[in-house]
Formats: C-alpha cells, sequence, structure tokens
C-alpha cells in the first residue's frame, strides 16, 4: 500500500482535446494575448515608475494588480503553449504543486487588492479632505503587504492539504495547468476537509471582497450625486469607471465559474472559464486603465513626445 501511494512523481497536463490543426490556429492565438498582456501591464508598470505624477496612492494600487496580472499569466500559459505543439509532456509533483500555489496567491492577492483599491476611491471621493490622513503612504503599504500576506498565506494553507493527500494513479490533469480542483480529483484518499476549506476560502476572498466592494460604490455613488458642479461628476465618474469595469471582468467570471450550470462537457467549460483568468483578463485590465483614464493617456503621450523629441536631437 504504501508503493502505491508514492508511486505518482509526475502529472500530465490534457490541454485541449482538440485537433492538431485547431491547436496551432490556438497556439497562435494564445501567443497573440500572452504578448501583449506582458507589453499592456509592462507598459502600465513603466508609466508608473517614470511619470511622477502617477506616483500616487491610486497608481501604487494600480501597479500590484498589473504584477498579478503579469504573473498569472507567467505561470500558467508557457507551459500550455509548449504543450499545444508538442505531445503532453510530464510535469514534476513539486512543478505541480508550485504552479497551483502561485495561482492560488495570485486569484486570492488579486481580490484583496480590489477591495482595497474600492477603499481608495471611497475615500477619495467621498471624504476628499481626510484623504491624505487616511490613505498615506503607511497606509497603502500596510494594505498592499496585507493583501499579498494573505493571498500566500491562504494559498500555502489550500497546498499543504493537497501535500497531505496520497496520490497512486492515474496521473492524468485534464486541465492546461495544475488547477486545484483538477488536482483533487486524482487523489486516492477523501477530499472532504480540501474541499470545506475551498468553499470557506471562496467566501473569504471572493464573496466578501465583492460585498465590501459594492458597499463602498454604493457610498461613491451616493457621494457623487451630492456633487454640485457637473465637471465634479464628471470626474468622480471618470476615476471610478476603469476600476468598475476590471472588478466586473474579474469577479463576473469567478462567479460565472462557480455558479454556472453545468453542461455535458463540464471540463471543457471550466477549461474556457479559466482562460479569462490567465489570458483575457489581464490583457483587457491594462487596455481599460489607459483608454478610460485620463492621466494614464496624457503619461503615456508625454513619455512618447520626449522620446520622439530624443530621436530627432
Amino acid at each position: 500500500m504504501e508503493e502505491n501511494q508514492t508511486m505518482i512523481t509526475e502529472f500530465i497536463l490534457l490541454g485541449f482535446c482538440l485537433r492538431p490543426r485547431i491547436h496551432i490556429v490556438l497556439f497562435g492565438f494564445f501567443s497573440l494575448f500572452y504578448t501583449f498582456t506582458l507589453l499592456g501591464n509592462g507598459l502600465i508598470l513603466g508609466l508608473i515608475c517614470l511619470d511622477s505624477r502617477l506616483q500616487t496612492p491610486m497608481y501604487f494600487f494600480l501597479s500590484h494588480p498589473a504584477i498579478v496580472d503579469i504573473a498569472y499569466a507567467c505561470n500558467t500559459v508557457p507551459q500550455m503553449l509548449v504543450n499545444l505543439l508538442s505531445p503532453a509532456k510530464p510535469v514534476s509533483f513539486a512543478g505541480c504543486m508550485t504552479q497551483t500555489f502561485l495561482f492560488l496567491t495570485f486569484a486570492h492577492t488579486e481580490c484583496l487588492l480590489l477591495v482595497v483599491m474600492s477603499y481608495d476611491r471611497y475615500v477619495a471621493i467621498c471624504l476628499p479632505l481626510r484623504y491624505c490622513t487616511k490613505v498615506g503612504w503607511t497606509v497603502c503599504n500596510t494594505l498592499v503587504i496585507t493583501s499579498w500576506a494573505c493571498g500566500s498565506l491562504l494559498a500555502l494553507l489550500h497546498t499543504s492539504l493537497i501535500l497531505r493527500l496520497p496520490f497512486c494513479g492515474p496521473n492524468q490533469i485534464s486541465h492546461f495547468f495544475c488547477e486545484v480542483l483538477s488536482v483533487l480529483h486524482l487523489a486516492c484518499a477523501d477530499t472532504w476537509l480540501n474541499e470545506v476549506i475551498i468553499f470557506a476560502a471562496s467566501v473569504f476572498v471572493l464573496v466578501g471582497p465583492l460585498c465590501l466592494v459594492l458597499v463602498s460604490y454604493t457610498r461613491i455613488l451616493v457621494g457623487i450625486l451630492r456633487i454640485q458642479s457637473g465637471e465634479g461628476r464628471r470626474k468622480a465618474f471618470s476615476t471610478c469607471s476603469s476600476h468598475l469595469c476590471v472588478v466586473g471582468l474579474f469577479f463576473g467570471s469567478a462567479i460565472v465559474m462557480y455558479m454556472a450550470p453545468k453542461s455535458r462537457h463540464p471540463e471543457e467549460q471550466q477549461k474556457i472559464l479559466f482562460l479569462f483568468y490567465s489570458f483575457f483578463n489581464p490583457t483587457l485590465n491594462p487596455l481599460i486603465y489607459s483608454l478610460r483614464n485620463a492621466e494614464v493617456k496624457r503619461s503615456l503621450r508625454g513619455v512618447l513626445c520626449k522620446e520622439s523629441l530624443s530621436q530627432g536631437m
């Protein structure tokens, strides 16, 4: 029995069960999205570092979701691209657990960061005179460090509970990365404790943050309606619209993932939904922030003008 429990030392990611020609098309499509994700979020980080006008608490908070989006993509996409072009290659047990831990860390952290960003917007619009005291740099650093720490500790808890389980076969994961539920399906023991912890963590990092965000934006909406000038209302809406779009995409895809009715091929449905986390959300986020944010567009134009002037000289 002990031999059987220690048999598996590697996993095979099955990815998408499609024809080879479709795999090639998907490789090109996903490679394009992967490149846009890295360039778009890298551009946001670069602008925040280069432009002193963007070195404010709001953009400090914005820089961390950009880091998370880059990390999401780098954690899951390269292995998937390799598997699309060649037969699925084994992934070591340690490598699979590392990927699971990192994905959970980034997912939990982004949920908490979105709450922090909604708090920042609430204070900026509803309590503008107290903004410097309520959202000082000490508070900013504390909130961000707490978000990363809570996300990492929750991910460590999930990973530790997986490591206590025996895996004696099969070793084929029906996913394009080591997603926690797909890994649990391969365990040779009762996984009820893991499932209970996953449910509790989902309430803590999904339902809880979503409720806090909704409360924050309800109070923000009330505060905006009290603003007398139309220009003031327009500016207040513009500062929040990009964040609301990102919140809608992130929590919307998560809610669909866990609340959508089961299709005839639930595993394939889950893979498609997880693409929102690995591809579409990280790619769309920098577009939303750049296209809907006047300060980011102004900063980008300024950097491009400086670059063109330096080349002309």
